[in-house]
């Protein structure tokens, strides 16, 4: 698959979904531009569900993504050797996807009114996974099937073609791929449990990258949804002044949709991954067996009843004794940590009960766990972090060797405890994000502990807990037993002053629900049987 030149304000141009309209990025294109089109794209959806709208619009984007960077070289090479212009090579040299002419974007376009548009797009899918044996299987190609309302593909192709218009090559193509991911967690919003299990939102992915620093090396997600990480991962190196070449990238997905959703988004952002799809699992069918990898970053489904753990029962990347064939937590932790090279670290996502539970022998793998000191940090989350539940979470960090030596301290016997359950803003009525401060005030306290620079605890919020204070807890790794509780707030209000206040805000609520109530009894009192 091609891979993109690094750009140098790629990552500045991600910028976080807003729907404010006044705030710029780096390109000069307002931040709430993204919300805007999804709402319009949303709302040409009518009657299709979200789950199968998503492929419609997303496998559009990514057509009008390769053409832009196609139609650009071709307009190059054209100015300088016409019969090279025509020739896949010479796109392939330059990491850019050979589009053939019926599949390019201007023609789809012009025939976007056209009752045959389904058929054409399917005709254009099929042709360019043709010429580019990456994409084999990829691409959507249902969009002639009866069912897909064809005034409104024409209309969702118009307002595609409005994105990045008149953008130079890299500029409108990163603007697309932007748009893209907003899409991807638009989609997993409007979809609800069904759509987490293929997104993670974009802020929790945001902690694990900053706290792991993946700059040099193998990354890895055993279950990596839509590719979220490993965007998010280049998006860091590119951010710190690394070489995107400096990292590589494999995955794993049980889902041959969301594989899919994977390979479009990775192609979107020009990042080259090694994925591999099949329908068994990582657990039944490891792909990856033999490689061993310096990050894992990984969100895992919550609690997962039905994942055949009893026919894995002398597994060999059960180290620390078998997970319960109830409950595949614990599987997830061996099996990340099976494949964690010496100096590995990984970032975990998983359901708070993971921290205490006692059931099927849980304790006794989470004791071994600790005290073969492979935990480095914990990390309790805010609820309303995310699309799919709103079973509380928290990021497990791991560590094959917790004395690496370079600019890390040894931390052998000791993990870091974080609670971060007060961070985190609303951003609608359901659903918490991390901003960029949180983000940055979780991840600058686990590297101050790691390196052993300005670091202390911070009662309320973290704290570094040796071995002994540990089993003390019985090896219960919930944050909020070891930070302990906050100081008192700085506020030098006097007691009295701040009573009055809240009294008198009580008051004024008081007043509102009585006139409230008046009005209600008048209004009932008008439409009563002696009003007719």
């Amino acid at each position: 698959m091609p891979r993109g030149r690094p750009k140098k304000d790629a990552t500045s141009a991600a910028a976080e979904p807003s729907t404010k309209k006044s705030k710029t990025n780096g390109n000069g294109a307002n931040l709430g531009f993204e919300a805007q089109l999804f709402l319009a794209a949303d709302k040409l959806r009518k009657n299709l569900e979200p789950s199968d709208y998503k492929h419609v619009a997303l496998g559009l984007i990514f057509l009008k993504h390769i053409s832009i960077a196609f139609e650009a070289k071709h307009a190059e090479l054209l100015a300088e050797d016409p019969l090279a212009a025509e020739d896949p090579d010479e796109y392939l040299a330059e990491n850019v996807f050979w589009v053939p002419k019926e599949a390019r974007w201007s023609q789809l376009q012009a025939s976007a009114k056209q009752p045959t548009i389904g058929k054409l797009i399917d005709d254009a899918m099929a042709e360019i996974e043709k010429a580019n044996p990456g994409l084999k299987g990829v691409l959507p190609k249902d969009y002639n099937r009866p069912a897909l309302d064809k005034v409104m593909l024409g209309e969702l192709i118009d307002l595609i073609s409005s994105i990045a218009t008149g953008e130079p090559g890299d500029k409108a193509k990163d603007l697309l791929g932007r748009v893209y991911e907003y899409f991807l967690g638009g989609f997993a919003g409007s979809e609800g449990k069904r759509g987490g299990e293929f997104y993670t939102p974009r802020s929790v992915v945001g902690v694990l990258v900053e706290m792991l620093e993946p700059y040099k090396g193998r990354v890895y997600d055993p279950c990596c949804g839509s590719g979220g990480m490993f965007v998010q991962s280049e998006k860091f190196v590119e951010s710190h002044g690394g070489r995107l070449g400096d990292i590589a990238i494999y995955g794993q997905e049980s889902n041959y949709t969301t594989w899919r959703l994977a390979k479009m988004n990775l192609a979107v952002r020009g990042i080259d991954a090694d994925i591999r799809w099949n329908n068994e699992g990582s657990f039944h069918k490891d792909e990856l067996k033999d490689l061993r990898f310096d990050y894992v970053l990984a969100n895992p489904p919550f609690n997962i009843s039905d994942w055949g753990g009893e026919r894995l029962r002398q597994d060999t990347r059960w180290t620390f004794g078998e997970p319960p064939a109830g409950n595949a937590n614990y599987g997830w932790l061996q099996h990340i940590l099976w494949h964690l090279a010496p100096n590995g670290t990984a970032g975990v996502v998983l359901a708070n009960g993971s921290m205490s539970s006692a059931q099927s022998g849980e304790d006794v793998i989470r004791r071994a766990m600790v005290e073969a000191d492979v935990v480095d940090c914990m990390v309790a989350l805010p609820g309303q972090l995310f699309y799919s539940t709103q079973i509380p979470a928290c990021l497990w960090f791991l560590a094959r060797n917790k004395n690496p030596g370079g600019k890390l301290r040894d931390r052998r016997g000791e993990v870091l405890f974080i609670d971060a359950r007060k961070l985190g803003t609303l951003v609608d009525r359901t659903r918490k994000e991390f901003s960029d401060e949180d983000i940055a005030k979780i991840a600058e306290t686990y590297h101050a502990w790691r390196e052993g620079k300005d670091f202390d605890d911070v009662p309320g919020f973290c704290k570094a807990a040796k071995l002994e204070e540990i089993r003390s807890h019985n090896h219960v790794l919930t944050p909020g037993r070891y930070v302990g509780a906050a100081d008192v707030e700085d506020d030098e209000t006097p007691f009295p002053e701040r009573f009055a206040a809240l009294q008198s805000t009580l008051e004024s609520q008081f007043a509102d629900a009585e006139r409230l109530t008046r009005l209600i009894r008048e209004r009932l009192a008008s439409i009563g049987p002696d009003a007719a």
